[in-house]
Parts: structure tokens; sequence; C-alpha cells
């Protein structure tokens, strides 16, 4: 089952900034929708923070949360390896 993609106002933003990069992160999202627990793509586990991730695609990280109740991943954040955990 796939889960339904939901972004934040601020990845949007992230995302129209950085056109050169932003079909490719799209695209990672689009994978991880067809199985949010996919080992194949660069996932980890956010510490103290129970059903959020961080996605590498390059040298940028998208934070996202699955919401297994409402088959739901919500992508809400994305920068650099430096600025994405601030």
């Amino acid at each position: 089952m796939k889960y339904e993609l939901e972004y934040s106002k601020e990845l949007r933003k992230f995302l129209t900034k950085h056109s050169d990069i932003s079909g490719r992160i799209l695209e990672k999202l689009e994978t991880l929708a067809l199985n949010p627990y996919e080992n194949s793509l660069d996932i980890k586990p956010l510490k103290d923070s129970p059903n959020h991730y961080r996605l590498r695609v390059g040298k940028y990280r998208i934070l996202y949360e699955i919401i297994d109740e409402c088959i739901l991943i919500y992508a809400y954040r994305a920068d650099s390896r430096g600025d994405v955990y601030k």
C-alpha cells in the first residue's frame, strides 16, 4: 500500500529555491512512499524522536515523519547536513 506524501511549507519553499536537486528529492520521496521502511534508501531514525527519520540525497538531508495510522509520510524539513538539525 502506497503512503500519501505531505510536504510542509518550509520544504516546498526549499524545493522551489533548489530546483537543481528538487527532482532527485521528489523521486526519492516517491520511492519512500511505496515502502517507508525501505533499506535500499539511505535513511536513519532520528534520536529521541519516534517515527521521525532522515533521508540523505547527495549533500542534503530531508527530515520526515511516518504516521502509520493515517498511511502518511510528512516531510517537513530539508537542508544541507550542517544546517538541517538546527
